[in-house]
């Protein structure tokens, strides 16, 4: 497409009238798409395989199939238990998957993932993982952990840009009227009840990870409905109100109101707060966002990290003494096949791609997989050479959000740094929504970098006249399945526990087995994967 045509496709026909639209690039703006590989996953989709040679194979006793956080958690896992015997494999030229980072001469900055709420100390492996990294200032007399106060989001987090002015908050207050009001307190009324419900066995509705939620029947009810459903059985029909849920569900699952689960939705609000009546947890944030968590894992592994190297396919073998898994992968920094003898294997990618790469599931695939959708993702990084001018309202924030777009704003990465002058990176979001997966994908993939960076820079300038400007590099990252979607009947439908389940020698550990896209969730799959795979060896 077009970059006029980008930017009436992505912000609307009257975007693609604003000036400077479609206009040749500024002298000063650099950039390029940095990723991801999709053009190698295609090939491997389309029946790339090549064959390793026979003085190339390699035995392991663990191979793990994914450097995002599953992986890198699985491999810390193992390391920590004693296990040595195992090489990660990722696409990539960086790991981390979504919560992978980029580095500028000024500061780092997120290419995905940007935060975590601080955990509770029922999450103790997160706590753990926190004190590791010297995040943790003890604990309080309720023994819920401490974070920091430098790791804390700072003032101020968050404002909204409605018609050519900022409000701080993520709920537009101006111009509200008592109806609004009333039904956004009776909003926060349903969520404390559901942060406060429990079970028989005392289980929140909603926890992080899902694994210490409870599910009982009246929790997995929420599941059958869309969160549309559920609004209008409740009778919530403020615009305000159904816009902020709406950019919840956007921003965690990549899906409109309609196409997210009312568990899901609730889920965002509800597993946030210790109390119902009380604020969410506070973030933890670093400059670079989750990139900094992605540091920390693979610097327990690193040396049995090996980026660029794409799995294409895994064979499970039944021999007279055991199974084992032959894993097939191509070097493509070095065009060279390569193949292990596993003695089990890790799949810490997606699910979409388990029906790729696994033999059997390839000629025969499991019912379970065809319930997994993706949202995709553009994500933009602008380098700023200095920041804009703010006349016009609440002033910069670390994140930045626009009432009036598709996009979900932006976060700035100088914020935690306490850099509020000068030169500054800006990382822009922008879910793509589609109700067909497969349609947004093609649209992401369609449009080049100068396309995409207009879509960005166009949407930015409502809010920031002069950010063309401004900007002197200006990177892509396309993220076709950024996130699985948890769409209505999908948590509870039985899809997520069937995945769940080893396939031979085969564990599986990723964010999407969850039904969220969340760290939390893929930290602890990665390390319930790499924990059965060694209660398997302990068997042996």
């Amino acid at each position: 497409m077009t970059r006029r045509e980008a930017i009436a496709t992505f912000l609307g026909a009257s975007a693609a009238l604003l000036p400077g639209c479609g206009e040749a690039p500024l002298p000063q703006l650099s950039g390029e798409i940095v990723g991801a590989s999709d053009s190698v996953g295609h090939k491997i989709r389309d029946g790339f395989r090549p064959q390793p040679a026979p003085g190339a194979w390699r035995d392991v006793g663990v191979v793990i199939v994914g450097g995002g956080i599953a992986g890198l958690s699985a491999a810390r896992k193992l390391k920590q238990s004693g296990c040595d015997d195992f090489v990660l494999l990722e696409l990539e030229s960086v790991a981390g998957g979504t919560s992978r980072s980029g580095q500028s001469p000024l500061v780092a900055y997120p290419w995905g993932a940007h935060y975590i709420p601080a955990p509770r100390k029922e999450n103790a492996p997160l706590v753990s993982l926190l004190g590791e990294m010297c995040v943790l200032d003890g604990s309080d007399a309720n023994g819920e952990p401490i974070v920091g106060e430098q790791f804390l989001c700072r003032d101020p987090q968050e404002r909204i840009f409605h018609k050519g002015k900022w409000y701080e908050g993520l709920y537009l207050r101006a111009g509200a009227t008592a109806e609004d009001l009333r039904q956004w307190t009776a909003f926060k009324k349903e969520v404390a009840y559901w942060t406060d419900w429990r079970d028989a066995k005392g289980r929140r509705a909603f926890s992080i990870p899902v694994a210490l939620a409870s599910d009982d029947p009246e929790i997995r009810a929420l599941d059958s409905v869309s969160m549309t459903e559920w609004l209008a059985k409740k009778n919530f029909t403020s615009p305000r109100l159904k816009w902020h849920i709406e950019y919840a569900c956007r921003d965690d699952y990549g899906a409109m109101l309609g196409q997210t689960s009312a568990w899901a939705g609730l889920f965002y609000f509800a597993s946030r707060a210790n109390r119902g009546g009380e604020d969410a947890q506070e973030l933890i944030v670093w400059p670079e966002g989750n990139g900094r968590l992605v540091s920390h894992l693979r610097s327990a592994v690193d040396n049995q990290v090996r980026t660029g190297v794409a799995v294409v396919e895994i064979v499970p073998v039944e021999t007279e003494k055991a199974t084992r898994a032959d894993v097939f992968a191509f070097d493509t920094k070095t065009n060279e096949a390569l193949g292990f003898h596993a003695q089990h294997v890790i799949f810490a990618a997606p699910q979409f791609m388990a029906r790729a790469l696994i033999r059997p599931y390839r000629e025969n695939p499991p019912a379970h997989i065809k319930e997994f959708e993706y949202g995709a993702w553009m994500v933009a990084n602008l380098h700023l050479k200095d920041r804009p001018i703010e006349r016009n309202g609440f002033p910069l924030c670390w994140d930045n959000v626009f009432y009036d777009s598709p996009s979900l704003g932006y976060v700035s990465a100088t914020h935690q740094t306490e850099i509020d002058r000068g030169a500054t990176v800006f990382t822009y979001y922008y879910p793509l929504c589609d109700a067909d997966p497969k349609q947004a994908r093609a649209k992401l993939l369609g449009g080049d970098w100068r396309a995409w960076s207009d879509v960005a820079l166009t949407d930015m300038q409502r809010a920031h006249p002069g950010i063309r400007m401004l900007t002197e590099r200006l990177d892509i990252m396309r993220w076709g399945h950024a996130m699985v979607r948890p769409r209505p009947g999908f948590v509870w439908g039985g899809a997520l526990e069937k995945a769940r389940q080893p396939f031979k020698n085969i564990h599986f550990a990723n964010t999407d087995l969850s039904g969220i896209a969340l760290f939390e969730e893929a930290f602890h799959h990665g390390n319930r994967a790499a924990e059965d795979v060694m209660s398997a060896r302990r068997r042996l």
